[in-house]
């Protein structure tokens, strides 16, 4: 498996809490809402096109945010479940089993195309659905700003139910909602393809918290995490 990109400048694995909400966010929760303040930031990637990771969870949903510093995002597909991994895009993988097979993906383009899928079997014997829709998840693309307010680049936002990611299979379903200490796996990643970039990150995680990170081989599979 090909090394694409490691960022040198990673931290070594540690942990990485995620903040739970008092109440659920029955909405997107906005990028200019108090709640990103108390979840967690992390980051990877060369300095000009970082991504930037939050999370937030509650007993309805995970609460996901991805800043991309990208100075010319650009997509050609625009229909839901088109391949969009082939263009610029985020993308997080959510394993609630830790079992490696029949895990979610999730990828967002920078104009707010989804493709949601189930993964049988990942790299390098990929099987995966595109029939399998992430039941009542939202998500939108907002302008990313500098400190001066211009353009930078763009963030995703989307709000997972876990009522939805139970349709995947009964384990799944038997594991879902999360209780606090959980181990999950999940791996986030940004891929700024006309810069030939594709860089991510893995983690181990709790439910109060997301955790572990290094940078990972691009194909990638979900590594070891706790929700």
């Amino acid at each position: 498996m090909a090394i694409l990109y490691r960022d040198p400048a990673a931290p070594p694995p540690g942990d990485y809490d995620v903040h739970r909400l008092a109440a659920p966010a029955t909405a997107l929760v906005d990028t200019a809402s108090a709640l990103w303040h108390d979840a967690r930031q992390i980051e990877w990637g060369p300095e000009r096109y970082r991504t930037r990771f939050q999370a937030l969870w509650d007993a309805e949903a995970l609460h996901v945010r991805f800043d991309s510093v990208d100075d010319s995002p650009w997509h050609t597909m625009t229909t839901r479940d088109e391949h969009i991994w082939n263009e610029e895009v985020i993308e997080i993988f959510l394993d609630a089993t830790g079992s490696g097979v029949n895990y979610a993906e999730l990828e967002i383009s920078p104009v707010n195309v989804v493709c949601d899928l189930r993964v049988e079997t990942p790299w390098p014997t990929v099987k995966s659905l595109t029939e399998w829709d992430w039941t009542g998840m939202t998500s939108a693309v907002v302008p990313l700003k500098d400190a001066h307010g211009a353009n930078e680049g763009w963030t995703a936002l989307a709000r997972l139910p876990w009522a939805g990611l139970a349709t995947m299979t009964p384990e799944t379903a038997a594991k879902t909602p999360p209780k606090p200490g959980d181990a999950w796996r999940f791996n986030v990643v940004g891929s700024c393809v006309s810069k030939k970039i594709s860089s991510s990150v893995s983690y181990e995680t709790c439910f109060g918290s997301y955790s572990t990170w290094m940078t990972s081989a691009w194909p990638v599979r979900p590594e070891q995490t706790c929700l």
